[in-house]
């Protein structure tokens, strides 16, 4: 039986206009199919939604994608990528 791969990217926006437009950006870069998952990150303690940062998940079942290149992309828009 071949076993599928669960591999995600997790990349961390500061705000949700960053987020959306990564989320965008990824189908044009990087011919991303999939539509990424947005999903707001509140610290703890935090009141205030526009503080929260924004998480832009990216599965990546063929391991297809460099970290290093997802690393660059999200620096464009001061995110980054987290290690699994």
């Amino acid at each position: 039986m071949a076993r599928v791969s669960d591999v995600r990217h997790v990349l961390v926006l500061p705000d949700r206009e960053a987020a959306e437009e990564v989320a965008e950006a990824l189908g044009e870069r990087f011919g991303v199919d999939e539509e990424p998952r947005l999903v707001r990150d509140a610290l703890a303690g935090e009141d205030d939604a526009e503080d929260a940062q924004w998480l832009v998940v990216l599965r990546d079942e063929s391991a297809r994608l460099d970290p290093a290149e997802l690393d660059g992309f999200v620096a464009e828009w001061d995110g980054w990528r987290e290690e699994p």
